[in-house]
């Protein structure tokens, strides 16, 4: 935590922990061992705290504050629509991993997925890869089950729908997360002909909404790690 400013994600601790315990991943459940360390000193209340779904800092760390700037919002959304894919159990991706999403954390310290899986025919592929996020089923065969495109302005929200349309023929369901105010025009959007066959596959969430979703899902998450650990 101290080498990235007192705040580091659950994956980024995983990656990282050799070079400060090399004997950390000896044992076979070596991640359980790891979170078991945190969750008590959690309990504890003295070192370290948790501030999201899976971010741990320093007790005196000052967390960040929801963004305000329209391209900072965009991969905080990113990051929030990530962290919660991981809470659900489903593979996460994303087009844009240097992105920072928040605490200096970037949204490669949070996807489980580096790079796209080839689920299918690579033209299609290619196309799905610059969707924003991606949760991709977590048994079986690996395909995208839900997409998320973050619209901060209108002008992108079409081609939002388009990148999404590519996975039309598998069924996968998509969702536009845009502040309230770009509702009217994705519903004018959404029915224009082209998109009447995967309309109902088509969700509009607003910023405000999957945020208040995130905080309830983080307070959820911190209630089961003092419960069952």
């Amino acid at each position: 935590m101290l080498s990235h400013g007192g705040a580091a994600s659950l994956n980024l601790i995983y990656d990282e922990i050799e070079k400060y315990y090399p004997a950390a991943k000896v044992s076979r459940d070596w991640a359980a061992g790891i979170r078991g360390v945190l969750y008590r000193e959690l309990n504890k209340g003295t070192r370290f705290k948790k501030i999201g779904i899976s971010i741990y800092a320093l007790s005196n760390y000052k967390e960040e504050s929801v963004p305000k700037e329209k391209i900072r919002m965009h991969s905080y959304i990113e990051g929030i629509c990530i962290e919660l894919g991981n809470f659900k159990k489903y593979r996460t991706y994303t087009a844009d991993p240097s992105a920072i999403y928040r605490d200096n954390l970037s949204l490669n310290n949070f996807t489980s997925l580096k790079e796209l899986p080839s689920f299918t025919y690579p033209q299609i592929v290619n196309e799905v890869k610059n969707i924003d996020v991606l949760w991709l089923s977590s048994n079986g065969l690996i395909f995208p089950e839900k997409a998320f495109e973050i619209v901060d302005s209108v002008g992108t929200l079409n081609g939002a729908f388009n990148r999404c349309a590519q996975l039309q023929n598998i069924y996968s369901h998509f969702y536009i997360v845009a502040p309230e105010k770009h509702h009217d025009k994705y519903d004018k959007t959404i029915h224009l002909e082209i998109y009447k066959d995967i309309r109902d596959r088509f969700t509009f969430i607003d910023y405000d909404d999957i945020i208040n979703l995130y905080e309830n899902a983080a307070k959820a998450n911190n209630i089961e790690n003092k419960i069952f650990g």
